[in-house]
């Protein structure tokens, strides 16, 4: 598993880029990958990039950025968790290349965005990111940013990862603490970090612990879409050991406090 533990450890939201287009090679990189990114629940997202002066884009929290990549999704049940599935197995591919992303879900001008991906009636465009490379220095906007959300901390595993109850500490082997790191340095919005996961009866269950405040008709349920980068890091460190990873969305109906959601399970053979 070390390569992908390597790019996800390594990997930092970018805000501050250096202004120069992507390579060639990297940008017809992208565009083959994004063609297709599946996601365990068989909703098609899909993905364009978008050049930020030929379309007025930009956002005030960047700097530098001359490409963005869109994605837009149907609006239906499970519809924002394969969202940040398929995001995130374009942030890590990206991030391989050299290429940073930050996704975006609100401080842009929303309508600009939605009227340069040609969103139709019944669809969603929940985030955005630009994609370029990173600068040599943060902008100092950036660092107050990452300061003012602590996105370097986490949450301690026991309040994050549960056995057979909600609440009691999960004591992984070394394999299971592997992929539950992975879990645990997923990006999230102003890092709330919202995942739990609860192991009982062989299989990973997912849940989202919720906020207030991140669910908009525009954008979906931004946590779930949190759940989504969680759930993908959980499956692809699963797949680096060598394992197949079973994504069910069947709820155990375990007891669970009131401001958490069920969202899916994982088996593990």
């Amino acid at each position: 598993m070390g390569k992908l533990t390597e790019t996800i450890m390594s990997r930092k939201s970018v805000r501050t880029y250096d202004g120069k287009p992507l390579k060639e090679e990297h940008k017809k990189g992208l565009e083959e990958f994004i063609k297709d990114i599946p996601n365990p629940f068989g909703i098609p997202v899909s993905f364009l990039l978008l050049d930020a002066k030929e379309h007025g884009l930009s956002s005030p929290v960047l700097s530098g950025e001359e490409l963005y990549v869109v994605g837009k999704v149907e609006k239906k049940p499970y519809a924002d968790v394969a969202f940040g599935y398929s995001f995130e197995r374009l942030v890590l591919h990206a991030w391989e290349l050299g290429i940073g992303t930050v996704l975006i879900g609100g401080t842009m001008k929303r309508e600009v965005f939605e009227r340069a991906a040609g969103l139709q009636e019944g669809e969603m465009m929940p985030c955005v990111s630009p994609l370029g490379y990173p600068a040599a220095k943060r902008s100092l906007k950036e660092s107050m940013m990452r300061k003012g959300v602590g996105a370097d901390t986490r949450i301690s595993g026991d309040k994050l990862f549960f056995d057979g109850e909600w609440g009691r500490a999960l004591n992984p082997s070394d394999e299971i603490a592997e992929l539950l790191e992975l879990v645990h340095w997923a990006p999230s919005a102003v890092n709330k970090q919202p995942w739990r996961i609860l192991f009982r009866d062989g299989a990973f269950h997912f849940y989202e612990k919720k906020d207030a405040g991140y669910v908009h008709e525009s954008t979906g349920d931004l946590q779930k879409i949190d759940i989504g980068i969680a759930l993908c890091h959980f499956v692809m460190g699963a797949e680096s050991q060598g394992k197949t990873a079973k994504v069910t969305v069947a709820d155990p109906c375990i007891r669970i406090p009131q401001d958490a959601e069920y969202i899916a399970s994982v088996a593990l053979s």
